[in-house]
Parts: structure tokens; sequence; C-alpha cells
């Protein structure tokens, strides 16, 4: 089950976080994967290095994705690498929170650029030589906020719902070449971006979870795996929340 063997992965935004996690568990089942950071060399390294300790394969490449040029180099880089790209995951993200009518220019732009268009830029540079080998695997890491909303966040929540639709029109556009594009949709999962919250708003988040605990890095980065796996060939279009079920309440 899940077997990857032969096939070759970018993670964008993986030196750490989710996008770490799910560049270590695609390595796991047999993927070489790229590992893609934008400022961040040693803690890439470190990714590379948790990776072949275990006897996996990967690389480095620094691209600021929320950029058409490095995006496209990035894609690039990697197809001149391994000579192929089987899997995409968009991951990287950022945050600048603020209520909108503090909320400067400059904060939502820098959020829409690198949450959203970096998808674009990506999903654009990979779907002709995924066409051209006749498949693939899309997998965008979007949030539980682009489709519940979150005070604070109007930016956040407008590249996560953002990406959601892209997902979905993106799935229509090329399945008939075999490619599979979809979403996760992680809820609240303890991170770099997330620690900076007060520990009353964290409890008040696991008391309305269901299953009645925090999200893990693992249980989004298993997600992920299934989305990219030869199981999940006939799942497209679709968001598939890892939440806990807090977005039922």
């Amino acid at each position: 089950m899940f077997d990857l063997t032969g096939k070759v992965a970018v993670v964008t935004g993986s030196s750490k976080g989710i996008g770490a996690s799910i560049a270590v568990m695609l390595a796991a089942q047999g993927a070489r994967v790229v590992v893609n950071y934008r400022s961040s060399p040693a803690e890439a390294e470190a990714v590379v290095a948790a990776i072949t300790d275990r006897g996996g394969e990967a690389v480095a490449i620094q691209a600021d994705v929320s950029q058409s040029e490095e995006a496209q180099r990035l894609i690039q880089t990697a197809i001149d690498t391994y000579g192929q790209i089987d899997i995409l995951v968009n991951n990287a993200g950022t945050t600048r929170d603020q209520l909108i009518m503090k909320m400067k220019d400059e904060e939502w732009d820098l959020v829409l650029q690198t949450n959203l268009s970096s998808v674009y830029y990506c999903s654009k540079a990979v779907v002709r030589p995924m066409m051209k080998k006749r498949g693939g695997r899309i997998i965008n890491i979007t949030s539980v906020v682009g489709l519940s909303g979150q005070a604070g966040q109007t930016n956040y929540a407008a590249s996560k719902a953002g990406i959601i639709g892209f997902t979905k029109s993106l799935a229509r556009e090329v399945g008939s070449r075999n490619i599979t594009a979809n979403a996760v949709a992680p809820g609240f999962i303890p991170t770099a971006l997330t620690n900076v919250l007060p520990e009353a708003q964290i409890e008040s988040i696991k008391q309305n979870t269901p299953l009645g605990r925090l999200g893990t890095l693992e249980d989004v980065a298993n997600a992920v795996l299934f989305l990219a796996s030869d199981e999940a060939a006939f799942i497209t279009g679709q968001v598939l929340t890892v939440d806990g079920g807090l977005v039922m309440q």
C-alpha cells in the first residue's frame, strides 16, 4: 500500500513544519524527494539528511516560489536532477495576521503571493511535463480557515479559499491526462506559525475539536501520502480535511 518507489516528488516550503514531515513521509515510501526552501539552507539540509540517513534519496533546492521565474527554475532543476516529476505538493505558505482595518496592503500582497500565486506558478510549470508522461499528482495544502474563515485572517483565508477553487478547476483541466489535483485542509497543527497563539486560544481550539486533541504533522503527511499514491488514482478535485472534526463545530 502507498508504495512510491520510482516516483519523484517536489515539496515546496519543506525545510520545516508540515512540509518537512511530508517530504520525509514520501521518501519513506520510496519517492525521491526535492526539498524546497526559500531562506533556510541548514534546515533544508537537515531534512535531506533525515531522509538519506534512513536510506532514502533527496536533494535540497533553493527557490522563492512566490516568484514565477523562481518556481519555473525549481521545477526545471528537479527535472534536470531526477528526469521527471510525478508528485507536486504545494505547501509553501506564510501568515501576516491583522484585523482588516489595520492590515497593510503589503501584508495582504505578501500572503496572497506566497500562499496562492506560488500554487499557480508551480502547478503551471509542472503540468506540461506531467501531460507528456500522461500522469501525475498535484496536492495543494490549504486550510480549514479557507472553509470557515477566521477573524484577523482575511488575507490568509482568501489565499487558502483561493487554493480550493484553483484545485477544483485544475482537476477539470488535467484529468483527461491522468493527472489528479486535490487539496488537503489541515486544522490546528502545532507549528512555528501557530506557536505564537495564546495558550487559552489553543486550549479553546482543542476543546472545540470533536476528537479532543490537536493534530500532528504526521496526520497531515499521511493524508498527502494517500493522495499521492496509486490507491487514490480515482480521486480528484477533492478537499480532504485533516482537522479532527473542527470545521463541523
